[in-house]
């Protein structure tokens, strides 16, 4: 079953959950800042839970995220890594590619260009 956070309101965020050959995948649209990143820590929360989750967060319909996301983001990683788990990032646009870089980000979480290639390593 897929869950909905925000769904309602896609010009904001919507995170769509799924599961892929028991890996959750989040499949995130919108922008994230202040404003909308609740409902993304929502749905990290809840994804990240289990022991030793597998999440891959797709990134691929997310047009900006300001350092409220990267937060969320690295509140995550943290989570996981505590249980043995993991935590991968999809299909970032240019700028958000560039913006989890540039903030040091990407040297702990695994960057892939494709859902495709995230869910198969």
């Amino acid at each position: 079953m897929d869950d909905l956070y925000g769904a309602d309101q896609p010009s904001e965020l919507s995170v769509i959950r799924t599961v892929t050959d028991g890996i959750t995948v989040l499949h995130v649209r919108g922008e994230i800042d202040l404003s909308t990143v609740a409902r993304l820590r929502q749905a990290l929360a809840v994804a990240t839970a289990g022991p030793a989750p597998r999440l891959v967060v797709d990134l691929g319909g997310v047009g900006f995220m300001d350092s409220t996301g990267l937060n969320a983001l690295l509140g995550a990683y943290r989570a996981v890594t505590g249980t043995w788990g993991w935590l991968r990032l999809a299909g970032m646009r240019p700028f958000i590619g560039k913006v989890i870089q540039v903030s040091g980000l990407g040297r702990h979480i695994e960057c892939y260009p494709t859902l495709e290639q995230a869910l198969s390593v």
